[in-house]
Formats: C-alpha cells, sequence, structure tokens
C-alpha cells in the first residue's frame, strides 16, 4: 500500500549497525517526521524511537542504530508519533556492506600480481575480492574480481608504476538483495614488486641513463655551435674592423734606438742615406748632389714638424737624385726614383 510505496535507503554495516534513510523534503514536505525501529517478531514488538538522528537542513532525514537481530520492522510517524507515514519489514542481513579488506599483501612474480587478504571472520562465500589497478598512463581503472580472498592478474610491465586498489563485494542475489561493497582500501603504488610513495616519481635506471645521455649530447651541441658562432664572430670582425699594424715594428729604430725622437731618427736616416749614395755613386754625382742640396735649402718646402722646433736644417732635407731608376734604401724600405722625382723627410 502507501505506507510501503516511498523509497528508503537500508545498510547493514557489517552485522554491527544499521543506517536508514529517507529523502525527506521530497517525501514528507519538509515535516519533521520521527523514527521507531524494532528486532521483535509476533505480538512482543517493543518500538524503540530513534535516538541519533541524521538530518538534512535540519530535518531528520535518517537514523543510526545499533543491529540486535536478523528481523527489522521500521516505522516512520508524524512528529509527535501518532500518524504513521512508512512501515516496513524486513530481513537485516540482505542489506549488509561489508567493511574494507584488512591486512592486503602483494606478492609479485616476474609481471604476475597476486593480491590476499584476511578472511572475515563470518559469511566469507558471500563476499568476493575485487582488485583495480591502472598504470599512470591509463585513463580508466582496470578491473579483477575473485572469491574471497585472493585475486591474481598478469600482464604488467615492469617498467611501469602501478595504482593498486580493492575491495570487499556482496554477492548478489545469492546473500544481498542490494550490491553492496566496501569502501576502497587504502591505495598503493608498485613497480616491479617495489612499493612506492607514489607514481608521479618513477624513473627507472634506463630512463635515467637517457635523460644523462640526452642532457650530454645537448651540451656537447651547443658547446660546437657556440665554437662555430666563435670563428664565424672573429672573421666578421676581422672584415668590419682590421687590425691597425704597429708603427713600432717597421720603425723598430725610431722607438729603441732614439726613444720615439723623430727629429733624432730623422738626423741618423739622413745621414745613412747619404753614406749609401757616396758609396754607390761615382765622385762626380756625389759632387752634383751636394750641389743640389744646398740649392735645395732655399726652395718652399718645409717639414711641419722643423718649424715648431724652429730646426729649419733638419725640415728643409730634400735629395734630387737624377740616377735614372735608381733605387734609395729608407728606414729599411727600397724606394725607386727617378729623374723627376726628389724624397722629402
Amino acid at each position: 500500500g502507501g505506507k510501503d510505496a516511498i523509497n528508503i535507503t537500508i545498510i547493514n554495516f557489517n552485522k554491527e549497525k544499521m543506517q536508514i534513510t529517507w529523502a525527506t523534503r521530497e517525501l514528507f514536505h519538509n515535516e519533521n517526521v520521527s523514527f521507531f525501529y524494532t528486532f521483535g517478531e509476533g505480538k512482543h514488538k517493543v518500538w524503540k524511537p530513534c535516538t541519533a538522528y541524521l538530518l538534512d537542513q535540519d530535518y531528520n532525514s535518517g537514523c543510526l542504530f545499533k543491529r540486535e537481530g536478523p528481523t527489522l520492522a521500521i516505522s516512520i510517524r508524524n512528529s509527535n508519533g501518532s500518524e504513521e507515514l512508512f512501515f516496513k519489514q524486513l530481513k537485516s542481513d540482505f542489506y549488509i556492506k561489508p567493511n574494507p579488506p584488512e591486512n592486503v599483501t602483494f606478492f609479485w612474480e616476474e609481471d604476475t600480481v597476486t593480491v590476499s587478504c584476511d578472511k572475515p571472520e563470518r559469511n566469507v562465500h558471500c563476499l568476493r575480492l575485487e582488485l583495480q589497478y591502472k598504470s599512470k598512463f591509463d585513463k580508466e581503472w582496470q578491473s579483477r574480481t575473485a572469491k574471497c580472498c585472493s585475486v591474481r592478474e598478469q600482464g604488467f610491465d615492469p617498467r611501469k608504476c602501478y595504482s593498486f586498489r580493492v575491495r570487499l563485494n556482496r554477492r548478489v542475489p545469492q546473500c544481498n538483495v542490494v550490491n553492496y561493497s566496501s569502501d576502497w582500501e587504502a591505495e598503493t603504488f608498485w613497480m616491479n614488486g617495489t612499493l612506492l610513495d607514489s607514481c608521479d616519481d618513477d624513473l627507472t635506471p634506463q630512463s635515467e641513463t637517457e635523460i644523462v645521455l640526452s642532457c650530454s649530447l645537448a651540451i656537447l651541441l651547443m658547446m660546437l655551435i657556440l665554437l662555430i658562432l666563435l670563428c664565424k664572430w672573429q672573421r666578421v670582425w676581422t672584415s668590419v674592423l682590421p687590425a691597425i699594424p704597429d708603427p713600432k715594428y717597421p720603425f723598430a729604430d725610431l722607438f729603441n734606438d732614439h726613444n720615439g725622437n723623430l727629429q733624432e731618427w730623422l738626423d741618423k736616416s739622413d745621414h745613412m742615406m747619404l753614406q749609401t749614395k757616396l758609396e754607390y755613386e761615382d765622385p762626380e754625382s756625389i759632387t752634383e748632389a751636394e750641389s743640389q742640396r744646398e740649392d735645395g735649402k732655399n726652395s718652399d718646402f718645409t717639414f711641419p714638424g722643423a718649424v715648431e722646433n724652429n730646426d729649419s736644417k733638419a725640415a728643409e732635407i730634400a735629395y734630387l737624385i737624377h740616377a735614372s731608376n735608381a733605387t734609395a734604401p729608407f728606414a729599411g724600405f727600397n724606394i725607386l726614383m727617378n729623374d723627376d722625382m726628389y724624397v722629402m723627410l
């Protein structure tokens, strides 16, 4: 009839406690109802009021009480208990939700793992052990179920880390009218028989070696690229800004013998050139060169540095060489002369 047509949720927690819940706002229009129960049979039923209500926005939505026997009768009434709104009698042991498995162990043998747990004290034949696992590359859990209390699965990759979780299921319809399972046991992480803290940091020796080799090759490649770029940069720099020759080496005697004194060096060079001409020219040419030298003193060509030093003799040194295609040595250089050329220092 109408009194037992509404939906309620009944859970027997491993034959220890009972929990009855209902949807208050949908069923009783936010009316604050009361709950009574009894495990008695026949005419000697003793109804007990609920002492531990479950609340939904301050309205009674369930009751938690101790299991006292296999047969249970429940009654939901109005707030003062004078009118019965719902009644149901049932076998409490058909609504059992088992406890999570205890002392779970993992045994690895190559690519096969066997998971076991302790047997419950009663009704072992009504339970099945479920194993779920996945690697960090899997999106969905893989499942394997076997009778309590051992399950075996194979095909695990020893290079991968796997997450495992187990629970106990109540057999339906042999033992339960509702498909209840225990809560999941704490999740564990394994790789090739080794228990890990998590699968976030699983690095196999092979992968570590690969990482080291990859990093080493990358560093060597970067060094090679930098070396090539450095060589090319030196070429570009040399072409854009060529090296300026140091005058210290072509004019070594100017800096070594005369400490950079240009006037003194010019006087010595003048004397050396004159000595060279005396050695290689005939007396007639020497006389003519000296005559032309005297004439050169009155010429308009002057040495700029000589004006500042008031030394007209050094500033107006000029030689007119008449020998056709003659070569005159000067400061380590050979100068090709002709009839129409003269050198001014």
